[in-house]
């Protein structure tokens, strides 16, 4: 348990600069904030970083924001859950806010494309710095190292993060209890009945996905998507399209499209796309009803799963299932590493900006929101060519 302790203005301070500056998913976010949290300023050790993380890949929401709020609950209490939570959110919604206001009133977007492409490089760059230094810790032995190419397998095959997060814990519960299955064959029997079944399983839940009961009003839409919604933006997207273009019919198939935009090219959570969506609807008031409807689940799961942590690091029957949620989690981040990379190393400018900004960061610590502003910046004046 870290000794360090933070004022409520410190926590405030760093995770609105992780929020104006988080570029890339909540992959990205999530090793900014080990960068900043674990290996600058030392406030928690990366075991308590990957206990946070897995039990945040196990309850509906943001993931991202749940990291932030996770991390300023353990810092400062309920003060803190509220404020780590509210200030990373915040830049989000007031950037969106001002650019919903811009949309509607003069439909079009301003264009971010070649910012976002020139920030890229070094999002990688980050996210792989993390994964590097939390691999360190969550790997300890060789079936861990084995379930974690299980669970990377699976979801650049498959997806559905929550499925292999609950395959992964059970197999390394089922394997620390010693059944027994020779360990040698164990193994193979693991894998071919994961590759085999996971399909199975995965149509199961998506079927279960296609019976959930619609809410009418907007406050309730967006806080009912922010209470069941596992996975990345992209199910969110699902989600929206699904019900506010085909069903409700509340929202044009252009409005979701430039609305993934904004998301996607706009630092903070990619839940953000629900204020631009809310202020399409219903002006200010819809862009901060659905803000707070698709957030607000977010900080009463944290805050009520929170204080199980411990216990669940101690007891003997729950410690493997979190080592292997952890071994998860991990995969899950390297999995959205690859994806992000097919579409930035593909040059010589991503090359080398990849390769340069990983080396500032192994080897001298260099601050990332300073890399994402200097490639942003390139990025703004064209120069990534």
């Amino acid at each position: 348990m870290s000794t360090v302790r933070p004022s409520i203005f410190e926590i405030a301070v760093v995770f609105a600069r992780i929020g104006i500056t988080a570029f890339g998913g909540p992959a990205a976010h999530i090793a900014m904030m080990e960068t900043e949290i674990v290996s600058r300023r030392g406030w928690i050790s990366q075991e308590e970083f990957l206990d946070l993380l897995s039990a945040t890949n196990l309850i509906p929401g943001p993931n991202s924001t749940e990291m932030a709020i996770h991390i300023g609950r353990r810092m400062a209490g309920w003060r803190g859950l509220v404020v780590a939570g509210a200030s990373f959110i915040g830049p989000a919604f007031l950037i969106v806010w001002a650019i919903s206001w811009f949309y509607m009133s003069f439909s079009s977007l301003p264009s971010f494309q070649s910012i976002f492409i020139g920030v890229k490089p070094v999002i990688l760059a980050v996210v792989a710095q993390a994964i590097w230094s939390l691999s360190k810790t969550a790997i300890r032995d060789r079936v861990l190292a084995l379930f974690a190419a299980l669970a990377l397998t699976l979801y650049l095959v498959f997806g559905n993060e929550l499925l292999i997060l609950l395959l992964i814990a059970i197999l390394n519960l089922l394997f620390r209890l010693e059944l027994k299955v020779p360990r040698g064959k164990s193994f193979i029997i693991i894998w071919v009945s994961s590759i085999f079944l996971y399909p199975w399983i995965q149509a199961l839940a998506q079927a279960m996905e296609k019976n959930k009961v619609a809410i009418e009003d907007l406050f309730g839409y967006f806080l009912k998507v922010g209470s069941v919604l596992f996975g990345s933006g992209y199910v969110l997207i699902a989600f929206l399209q699904s019900d506010l273009v085909y069903r409700y019919h509340w929202v044009t198939k252009q409005h979701l499209v430039d609305a993934i935009a904004v998301g996607q090219f706009t630092p903070g959570p990619v839940f953000s796309t629900a204020t631009f969506i809310g202020y399409v609807i219903a002006g200010h008031k819809g862009a901060v009803v659905a803000t707070i409807g698709i957030f607000l689940p977010a900080f009463l799961f944290v805050g009520l799963s929170a204080p199980l942590i411990p216990a669940l690091r101690r007891s003997a029957w729950t410690a493997p299932i979190l080592d292997g949620l952890n071994m998860a989690s991990l995969s899950l981040m390297a999995g959205a590493a690859l994806i992000l990379a097919k579409g930035t190393i593909n040059s010589v400018y991503g090359a080398l900006v990849f390769g340069l900004s990983l080396i500032l960061l192994v080897r001298f610590k260099i601050n990332s929101a300073w890399l994402i502003l200097i490639a942003g910046l390139l990025g703004f004046f064209n120069l990534t060519n």
